[in-house]
């Protein structure tokens, strides 16, 4: 199933790692289910975007729960008390993240005055394990916060990476985003562990590009396309495609993949190895930008005038096999699909994704169509990118509303249902459905409307949605075609 955390029921506007996380894992269990996809946990930035966060490693602080803070004394029950209405259906993102951070700095200090020798002791071994990336983050975030948020190239220190030395005044708000890391990936792990003692595996999320504005650029600028002045030459996108007719421009810096290649593909192996720790199974988002990458001048407005840009995939993933043995990884090989993306995708034995809603409304050679899947991918109803299946289908015309209806052999009825089922009975040897189609949920649920600037990322779901008829109706189709128990494939 496919849910993001953010997306989880909870008191403080936002989901959280603690009781409705649990209680989610509990359904995939009771469900017969094997897999949980979450999207990227990196703390989020402009735009609220999972998939443009501030740090390739660091994790989103306003899923850490509150409650268990106040469990473990970190935090008190008057902290708890607020005034804040708190939507349980959408997530105010500016109103959440002020609301969180000042609750953190409140359980940073009671840290700093308890003698909780356990906390501190686990605590220091996360900062000396993590260093290799988190002393760059929290001094990254620490010149942020004092820089009022501004993008790292606006800074008033000037441009570049400042070291960070004890004479700065900013060491203590290096340490407060340090032990915030901490207590993120403290639960993340602890959640991780009880879902997989439950049979539950994590499918975690790849973005290919970092955004501008984050740490991984800031202190790594020579593996960007960037010029003397630490600005961005060209930036990644997409061509004109399903979801945009003048291509999607997505904004990130490019790799100087010369460089990244030269080094052995170091800072790649770090990315991957802690992504490994912290998921079980890794999306791949955008795959094909490791075979060539759409680049576009970095003054252009949209994303039609740029060219594809060769990359050094194949060099990449033979250095990450040495490394790691078996990789487990899954590709978005969605869009416009050259033959050395397949060739690539095939050479390493990566399942590629079969998106349902795109199979209809053309002919019987349509690759989304199930008869046409080959055992080795991986089916979804539909992404995060799209519509929710009900919404979809009710916004199709009546021509494909035929042929959705023909091929599922349905009335449309219960359209999101019969996608699911459809799913599950396919030759993929793993299918994923979106939470807001087991709930048959409309438009209004849908997570991200791709090249729409606002609005996106901010749906929940109430508790009570998430019936136990629910779940003995997945459970239901996953035995009936033979998906209850995980493959090794």
């Amino acid at each position: 199933m496919l849910l993001h955390p953010t997306s989880l029921p909870g008191k403080y506007g936002i989901g959280s790692l603690g009781k409705s996380a649990y209680s989610f894992v509990n359904f995939l269990h009771s469900a017969g289910q094997s897999f949980w996809q979450v999207m990227p946990l990196e703390p989020t930035g402009y735009g609220d975007s999972p998939y443009a966060g501030f740090s390739a490693f660091a994790g989103n602080t306003n899923l850490i729960c509150l409650e268990e803070l106040r469990k473990t004394g970190l935090l008190t029950e008057k902290d708890l008390l607020h005034k804040h209405k708190f939507s349980d259906e959408k997530i105010d993102y500016g109103t959440v993240i002020k609301f969180h951070n000042k609750l953190l700095a409140k359980a940073f200090n009671h840290f700093k005055k308890s003698q909780h020798q356990k906390l501190i002791s686990e605590f220091s071994e996360f900062k000396d394990q993590q260093k290799n990336w988190l002393d760059d983050y929290s001094a990254f975030m620490a010149y942020k916060d004092e820089n009022n948020g501004k993008i790292w190239s606006a800074w008033s220190y000037g441009k570049g990476k400042l070291k960070f030395t004890p004479e700065n005044n900013n060491k203590i708000k290096i340490e407060f985003h340090k032990f915030i890391q901490f207590l993120f990936f403290k639960q993340w792990f602890e959640l991780k562990n009880y879902a997989n003692k439950h049979g539950i595996k994590i499918i975690g999320d790849m973005p290919i590009f970092v955004a501008y504005d984050s740490v991984d650029v800031w202190a790594n600028p020579e593996l960007f396309l960037l010029d003397n002045k630490g600005q961005m030459t060209h930036v990644a996108g997409v061509p004109p495609d399903y979801f945009s007719k003048t291509g999607q421009l997505w904004g990130n810096p490019l790799y100087n993949w010369n460089v990244c290649q030269n080094n052995n593909f170091k800072w790649w192996i770090d990315r991957f190895e802690w992504l490994m720790k912290t998921v079980d199974v890794i999306r791949i988002d955008h795959f094909r930008g490791f075979a060539a990458c759409w680049s576009v001048p970095a003054e252009n407005k949209t994303a039609e005038k740029g060219k594809w840009e060769k990359v050094p995939g194949c060099e990449l993933f033979n250095t990450l096999n040495s490394h790691f043995g078996k990789l487990p990884f899954l590709a978005e090989d969605l869009g416009e699909i050259t033959d050395d993306v397949v060739e690539l995708r095939e050479k390493f034995g990566f399942p590629g994704m079969k998106i349902l809603q795109f199979a209809f409304g053309g002919n019987a050679k349509n690759i989304f169509l199930p008869h046409n899947y080959e055992r080795k991918s991986v089916v979804y109803s539909g992404s995060h990118d799209n519509n929710t299946s009900k919404g979809w289908y009710n916004q199709l015309d009546e021509n494909t509303q035929n042929h959705v209806r023909k091929y599922l052999k349905c009335s449309g009825n219960d359209i999101a249902w019969d996608m699911i089922r459809t799913a599950l009975a396919s030759v993929s040897e793993l299918a994923v459905i979106p939470l807001q189609d087991i709930l048959s949920l409309g438009s209004k649920a849908r997570m991200n409307f791709p090249g729409k600037a606002g609005g996106n990322w901010q749906w929940r779901f109430k508790k009570e949605e998430l019936t136990e008829f629910l779940g003995v109706r997945l459970k239901d189709l996953t035995e009936l075609y033979g998906r209850t128990e995980t493959t090794e494939e």
